[in-house]
């Protein structure tokens, strides 16, 4: 278990507001980098900020990029994550941080002014360990503004608070997120064995150990969707292998949700395999179809035309995808016992 203490020369509170520490794991982000970080430091906070870069091998001039940005202010500092991995790169930022609360802001996250002061008077009201909100997909082209329409829709992703919205309170899990240090050494910090659905996994262990995770619509985060079908397609697969792996590492974290998606692939593909036998079976996989272009129909009323028409062809890569994950994850991806 990684036990992140804080440092003696942590700076004291401004006028009553606790220094923060912003990690953030940062792999192939020339493009956003700069913003992001200008983001963080302009941000409409009265106390102290601290960001930590944690720079993986990069394709692109992202290490470039980071070290100017800490050259030119005092207040950024890098450290190197040669594995490239998010939950590796959360865990090295977060140990060369010096401060109580750790805020978790990606390489291409765009944060709103008074994200962080939010995100403060929300821990302050509620006594949670970590507070997070909606993650905001916006698109450009017709493509990612399909993706974001999916990304917001029951139909897309579920009932999740941080994808469709809703009512401050507490949750399972929130986008990203700003945690009371204290909350991330009791549960050791996030498991470096989750390629994916890490946050998800520690914030179970946050609420297992007695923890409040919260909900805080007013905490807004801008993402930018995957560009094309097969990004996306990747994107979700993933999601659905990892998603798998945390539902046999902690029993009794799955649901109806999560499951449908592999539901309707076996469901489908069954239907297509025993249709030359059985041509009634295509009602299924006809069924599917209908119904995500109906849905494509009522969600998407506010697209262009251009990213109308492509939405069926989204919901579609996100299910069967997530599910084909889900389904083939296989075994010898389960999490290896913890040592004691």
């Amino acid at each position: 278990m990684k036990q992140f203490p804080d440092s003696p020369h942590a700076p004291a509170e401004t006028h009553g507001w606790p220094p923060i520490s912003v990690v953030m794991p940062v792999l192939n982000e020339e493009r956003h980098l700069r913003e992001a970080v200008d983001m963080v430091l302009a941000q409409s906070y009265p106390g102290e900020i601290e960001v930590v870069l944690a720079v993986g091998p990069s394709h692109d001039r992202t290490q470039e990029v980071a070290d100017a940005i800490a050259a030119a202010d005092r207040r950024v500092t890098v450290v190197p994550n040669p594995t490239g991995r998010t939950p590796n790169a959360l865990n090295a930022a977060i140990n060369a941080s010096r401060n109580g609360i750790i805020a978790r802001v990606d390489g291409h996250a765009m944060l709103p002014s008074d994200y962080l002061r939010v995100a403060v008077e929300t821990l302050r009201e509620t006594g949670a360990d970590n507070v997070g909100g909606v993650m905001a997909a916006e698109g450009i082209t017709p493509f990612e503004k399909a993706v974001a329409c999916a990304m917001t829709s029951k139909i897309g992703v579920g009932a999740a608070a941080f994808h469709v919205g809703g009512t401050a309170g507490p949750a399972d899990t929130v986008y990203l997120g700003v945690f009371r240090r204290a909350a991330l050494d009791r549960v050791g910090g996030y498991d470096e064995h989750f390629q994916r659905a890490q946050d998800w996994e520690m914030n179970h262990r946050i609420r297992q150990t007695g923890g409040l995770v919260w909900f805080q619509p007013r905490m807004r985060v801008s993402y930018r969707p995957r560009p094309n079908v097969k990004a996306l397609a990747r994107q979700y697969f993933h999601y659905g292998r990892w998603r798998r792996v945390v539902s046999r590492t902690h029993e009794g974290t799955i649901n109806l949700r999560y499951l449908a998606p592999p539901a309707a692939v076996l469901a489908i593909l069954l239907g297509l395999l025993v249709s030359p036998f059985f041509p009634l079976a295509l009602i299924v996989p006809g069924g599917y179809a209908l119904a995500i272009v109906a849905g494509s129909a009522l969600t998407g009323s506010g697209l262009p035309a251009a990213a109308k028409t492509r939405l069926p062809i989204v919901y579609a890569a996100m299910h069967m995808s997530w599910g084909w994950g889900f389904l083939t994850s296989p075994r010898r991806l389960a999490r290896p016992p913890r040592s004691s």
